[in-house]
């Protein structure tokens, strides 16, 4: 039975942030678990107020979810109406069918300033609800022509594991779905504890947003391994000023090939992942330290502080300044 009892309002200090997973029949299991496993577990290893969490339906009965299992909701849709962010792990994307009361609360929640994350097929009700008009989106690549047909106005972006648009966020297919809840997290609280929980999670501590969906060709062992290798390397001496060529000798390969298997391996070209490994190296530096700019700007592998802070305010949104204001650790 689904309620809208105990719903603790935003000043309740065992709560940071309330999170509801809005769920339906026909609900991906998988991506169902994701918004679990990253918002809805307790956090012993946090000693501060973590999310609270609610899920959602539409439904007074339990929902039918994928693998023949049942899953009843421990709150009605009004708690949309009080909660931060709404998550749609997945929706009936075979289906046009409208649920005008639901398209209402989202609207509302959408006032009212709430984010939005939808992992999968859960794009399709953003857009039902017209929450992704003038903006981009993205889905699993089998959901595309579907969304195409039905959302012409919305411009897709088909290679993205997801987009972040300020308050709406969507994904790809299944496991992208962790890095956009990761991504989300690391917002919240900052790149430290969203390592601590992608580790927990067994998962990459972070995916670039603008990695494709998937490799289109395997790639062997042994050159898998040349690349890790060569990204071991280049982590390893991210403050000096590596260039692409010396990654290639690392990996034993010629310029063309590396550049070849690095992005059949890794989904990007090695200037790209080279340029979001120093970004991400001076976001920890960033939370974790006090040293000045010009320090963190060289420790990352930047010539100067001003080519450092145009890098990182081009790729991150805000100013290294203003990261560390939000972000940084006691």
């Amino acid at each position: 039975m689904t309620s809208t009892g105990n719903i603790r309002p935003m000043n309740d200090k065992k709560y940071k942030h309330s999170v509801a997973v809005l769920i339906s029949d026909g609900l991906g299991t998988f991506e169902f678990g994701i918004a679990v496993e990253v918002f809805g577990l307790t956090r012993p290893e946090f000693n501060f107020p973590w999310y609270k969490f609610m899920v959602v339906s539409t439904q007074a009965k339990a929902v039918n979810a994928s693998g023949g299992v049942s899953i009843a909701a421990n709150y009605s849709i009004e708690a949309l109406s009080v909660c931060d962010t709404i998550i749609i792990p997945s929706w009936h994307s075979y289906s046009d069918k409208k649920d005008a009361l639901l398209i209402q609360k989202l609207r509302e929640a959408a006032e009212r300033g709430v984010r939005f994350l939808s992992i999968c097929s859960g794009v399709f009700l953003l857009a039902q609800a017209g929450l992704l008009d003038g903006k981009k989106a993205t889905t699993h690549w089998k959901h595309l022509p579907k969304f195409r047909r039905a959302h012409p106005q919305i411009e897709l972006d088909e290679n993205a594991l997801y987009i972040d648009q300020g308050n709406v966020i969507c994904s790809a297919g299944s496991a992208a779905g962790i890095d956009a809840c990761l991504h989300l997290v690391r917002k919240d609280f900052g790149s430290q504890i969203a390592n601590q929980v992608a580790r927990r999670l067994v998962a990459h501590p972070h995916r670039d947003g603008g990695q494709t969906q998937f490799i289109p060709n395997p790639v062997a062992k042994l050159e898998r391994n040349a690349i890790s290798n060569s990204i071991d390397w280049a982590l390893a001496n991210l403050s000096e000023q590596i260039t692409i060529k010396e990654m290639a000798m690392q990996a034993h390969m010629s310029d063309r090939s590396f550049h070849r298997r690095f992005r059949d391996t890794t989904g990007v070209s090695p200037l790209h992942w080279l340029q979001q490994a120093r970004i991400a190296k001076s976001k920890e530096l960033l939370e974790t330290t006090n040293y000045k700019m010009e320090h963190i700007a060289e420790l990352s592998g930047y010539l100067t502080h001003e080519t450092f802070r145009v890098a990182f305010k081009k790729r991150v949104g805000v100013s290294p300044s203003a990261y560390r204001a939000r972000f940084r650790s006691d």
